[in-house]
């Protein structure tokens, strides 16, 4: 019988980059580094949609099961956000991140030392600020019997645009390679590899078969199960590339992520199938239609506000900001727990 009988934890990192101070310290580390040219310091990594009051409601509403909820911060918070919360705890960067990564505007080092965190559970699910719950979900949908559920498709890393998340992806592969043999891998665990959970999604790893190592893995961008153990066990395996990570006050090209903890737990058969449940909108320049469209579809159980607009324009960017709280004030309508 599936069942999860272990605390569950949910971890969040938001930045206000509107905040002046937080913005005096990047502007000037990112004018030191100004001649790296690996490095993307742009103002779009950091660019805030007010989506995470909604996220907070959403967790509410359709996971209270949830025992805590870490809401990890540069050190400013929300004006809304009750600090009293009983589900809440706020983690400073300095409060699990060791010194001799601080202080850093790079969403690597906070995610690859999570496991760090004071009181996080064995099995906790990472969220981005930019992912809203829309239906019902259950321990068990990201956890069966201590393990996290995932899918494991393999998937080939397209690397047509310079400066993408596909860089950092590469390394990741690269180091999973690494560490295990493809085959190894699949004969081991081929009853979680060729799962029909993951429908049409089979002929990916059916097709990338023949090669004799990992080309990549399907991920579609989505709030993921971790074992707090497979962090520990990539640091002390791959220490030196984690560290040349988080020394990267900004993201680099040849930097890791999450996405490497994901993998490896893949790889070592430390997951249990699921069906992929999350999807992506890609908010534009002047449409937020497909944000409302979507929102409202019964099948998607996650989805991701993808930051895909261009302009700089800051009349610009209200106007969508203010139509994206419209659509989810209209969603989300009651305050949360975590709100004043």
């Amino acid at each position: 019988m599936e069942r999860n009988d272990k605390a569950i934890d949910i971890v969040v990192p938001w930045v206000d980059s509107n905040d002046p101070l937080w913005r005096a310290e990047k502007n000037k580390f990112a004018q030191l580094e100004s001649n790296l040219d690996s490095v993307d310091a742009r103002d779009r990594r950091y660019r805030d949609w007010d989506t995470i009051k909604y996220l907070l409601r959403s967790i509410d509403l359709y996971m209270p099961w949830v025992r805590k909820v870490f809401f990890i911060t540069w050190g400013h918070i929300p004006s809304w956000l009750n600090k009293e919360a009983e589900k809440l705890v706020i983690v400073n960067h300095r409060d699990f991140i060791p010194e001799e990564y601080l202080p850093t505007f790079s969403a690597n080092p906070i995610e690859l030392n999570i496991h760090r965190i004071e009181g996080l559970s064995e099995n906790f699910i990472y969220f981005n600020d930019d992912l809203l719950v829309l239906k019902g979900l259950k321990p068990t949908d990201f956890f069966v019997n201590g393990l996290p559920r995932d899918y494991a498709a393999l998937s080939p890393i397209n690397t047509a645009t310079r400066g993408s998340i596909h860089d950092i992806t590469l390394t990741d592969v690269e180091i999973i390679n690494s560490n295990f043999k493809k085959s190894d891998v699949i004969e081991k665990a081929w009853t979680k590899w060729f799962s029909p959970l993951y429908g049409t999604n089979l002929f990916r790893t059916i097709c990338l078969l023949p090669w004799p190592y990992f080309t990549g893995f399907l991920s579609m961008h989505q709030c993921n199960p971790f074992l707090k153990s497979t962090f520990e066990e990539v640091w002390d395996k791959e220490f030196a590339i984690l560290d040349y990570t988080c020394r990267h006050r900004f993201r680099a090209r040849r930097d890791v992520n999450q996405w490497l903890m994901r993998y490896w737990q893949i790889v070592s058969g430390k997951f249990e199938p699921i069906k992929p449940y999350g999807k992506v909108c890609s908010i534009n320049d002047t449409d937020n239609g497909k944000l409302k469209l979507l929102l409202s579809d019964k099948s998607v159980k996650t989805v991701v506000i993808n930051d895909n607009v261009t302009v700089n324009n800051e009349d610009t960017i209200r106007e969508i900001k203010e139509g994206i709280s419209e659509i989810l004030e209209e969603l989300y309508p009651q305050k949360s727990s975590f709100e004043i």
